[in-house]
């Protein structure tokens, strides 16, 4: 602890083999899928010619999900506020049901490549193309911090340039998405994952190790009030309860596993309905694991650090880096090991660009070019509009990167960048498959209106965290033991949204953009479902719905009148020939 900087740069050159070893093998299979197997049509590289493994399709699932962010933030988060973010798997399996019983047997059936193409389907063009752009605006985003923080960690314990690391990451991304498509995108994501896995397993049992045993790790805990079950509160503003973490984690999931493009496009490769419904069992499973991993370490955080808290410490240490500080100092004494964990750090951001680079790859293809240009594209045009988009979309987060190191809250812009979107993107999904009755006119207002409201709601509460009018209550930490030059408490504002616990409400009015961020995507697509009954009862639309764009619970009325609408078009077509 007397030096920061020499704990945390403890790199040997096993270490940055270990790096370099993980770049290698991802452009490898990039290059085997690409210039060995090859590809017969637009429909394998982005698709896989629906018959990917159910294996491979798992792990890239949990890989994709998996980012850079989660493995450092969770830990922080429970180091600071306790284990209650381990009960939103309680929303995620939740999640598993409904996708399986309403989202998924629709989309599947559907043969899709792009999940917007429902809304074109349901509603109209105008509403594919407004799902679209949200969509892109939200990818890049997302792909430009999670390689943001994945170059800051590298930079932290290399000394690297961030300006160096990502390009370079970028470029060996870019090159095996690119050349491989998604068997190589869900290939890398297989071996990135074992890696991620492996890295976390070789931390926490060392660190465990070192601290003296499970027991001490749990008692030390114990003490804090760090191990403690979800409040039953029904205040929707306290950010963590049993509702929030259940039912407003289901929705928040919902949009991020069973509706967005990346994750759907997977579940879709795979030959049967069967297989996809087994693929998204097998990724709760394993998203759990990772996620009851990164938890640990947060435990394991506090009982190494319990008596000297980093960061009431005149160190230079900010809460993203709490979890290299423990494993520079769990992990140092054996060179190559840090490596290992800098490697699985890596892999998630890897696997996370990636994935949204074919996604990007697919959406361009099969929305905007459908939208703009009537004409049949060939394969050659194809795979061109497809390698552009890959690289200009890796261009534009290397850009946004540049931007990123500039914003000191970055990552509460992203948190409410993914607000504002994700409620109107699952809204208008929602509106399509379970209420018939919604319009296209419906749908596309629904859906700005949420946009709008979420958006006036999330720059409100942004504003009071920042003014200060939101306070949160961290769990005890204390520096007793630290040495004497590095216990002059350092004053730092603990306002971070992603962060907050429990809200001190106490003689304060109620306020509306004071709910829990867990709460926002199920506001969302409220307000799309709402907006969108009452715009459609009042403009009116004589377009019938395809049953096969309903859940099934809904599709005997719709069969009805799409029969008898198709048998009027049909009778009337006959009538013209004649």
């Amino acid at each position: 602890m007397d030096d920061f900087d020499k704990i945390l740069k403890t790199f040997y050159w096993p270490d940055y083999l270990m790096l370099i070893l993980i770049l290698l093998i991802s452009l490898s299979i990039g290059f085997y899928f690409g210039a060995v197997k090859g590809f017969k049509s637009t429909e394998d590289y982005l698709m896989g010619n629906r018959k990917m493994q159910l294996f491979p399709i798992t792990m890239s699932l949990i890989a994709s999900y998996v980012s850079g962010i989660s493995i450092l933030g969770i830990p922080t988060d429970v180091y600071l506020y306790g284990i209650h973010y381990i009960f939103s798997l309680i929303g995620l399996v939740i999640t598993s049901v409904i996708m399986n019983y309403i989202y998924l047997p629709v989309f599947y059936n559907l043969k899709l490549t792009s999940c917007y193409e429902y809304y074109e389907k349901r509603f109209d063009k105008k509403v594919r193309i407004f799902g679209s752009v949200l969509f892109g605006i939200n990818t890049i985003t997302w792909i430009a911090l999670v390689m943001y923080v994945s170059a800051l960690t590298l930079n932290k314990v290399t000394g690297l340039s961030i300006h160096l690391i990502t390009p370079t990451v970028c470029i060996v991304c870019i090159l095996y998405t690119l050349l491989g498509g998604l068997k190589a995108v869900v290939w890398t994501d297989a071996v990135q994952s074992i890696i991620m896995l492996c890295s976390l397993l070789l931390l926490v049992i060392k660190g465990t190790f070192d601290v003296g045993g499970l027991h001490v790790v749990l008692e030390r805990n114990l003490k804090s009030g760090r191990i403690e079950g979800p409040s039953l509160d029904l205040n929707p503003t306290s950010r963590y309860t049993l509702w929030s973490l259940s039912i407003g984690a289901a929705v928040y999931f919902l949009v991020t596993t069973c509706t967005d493009q990346t994750m759907l496009q997977r579940y879709l490769a795979l030959p049967s309905l069967k297989k996809a419904k087994s693929a998204m069992y097998l990724f709760v499973i394993g998203y759990g694991i990772f996620v009851a991993l990164c938890c640990y370490s947060g435990l394991l955080l506090y009982a190494t650090f319990y008596k000297c808290d980093p960061l009431k410490t005149q160190l230079p240490v900010k809460k993203d880096q709490l979890l290299l500080l423990l494993v520079m100092k769990v992990l140092s004494t054996c060179p190559g090991l840090p490596g290992i964990f800098i490697a699985g750090t890596l892999s998630a951001c890897l696997s996370s660009l990636s994935t949204g680079l074919n996604s990007m790859a697919a959406v361009v293809v099969q929305d905007c070019h459908n939208f703009y240009f009537k004409q049949t594209m060939t394969e050659t045009k194809a795979a061109r509009i497809m390698q552009l988009t890959i690289i200009f979309s890796g261009t534009m987060c290397v850009c946004l990167v540049y931007l990123i190191q500039q914003l000191g809250t970055i990552l509460q812009v992203y948190m409410s960048v993914g607000a504002i979107t994700n409620g109107a993107s699952l809204g208008l999904f929602t509106a399509g498959i379970i209420f018939p009755s919604i319009n296209n006119k419906g749908a596309l207002m629904g859906g700005i209106s949420s946009l709008v409201f979420m958006a006036w709601l999330c720059f409100k509460a942004q504003a009071a965290i920042s003014s200060g009018e939101l306070l949160y209550i961290q769990k005890p930490l204390t520096t007793e033991t630290c040495p004497p030059n590095l216990t002059h408490v350092r004053l730092e504002a603990d306002h971070l949204l992603l962060n907050a616990s429990t809200l001190d409400h106490s003689g304060k009015s109620f306020n509306f953009y004071h709910v829990s961020y867990l709460w926002y995507t199920l506001i969302g697509t409220t307000v799309v479902i709402v907006g969108g009954l009452i715009i459609s009862m009042i403009i009116k639309d004589s377009k019938k719905v395809d049953p096969k764009l309903l859940i099934p619970l809904n599709r005997n009325k719709a069969e009805k009148t799409y029969s008898l609408t198709s048998a009027e078009e049909n009778s009337l077509t006959s009538s013209s020939k004649i």
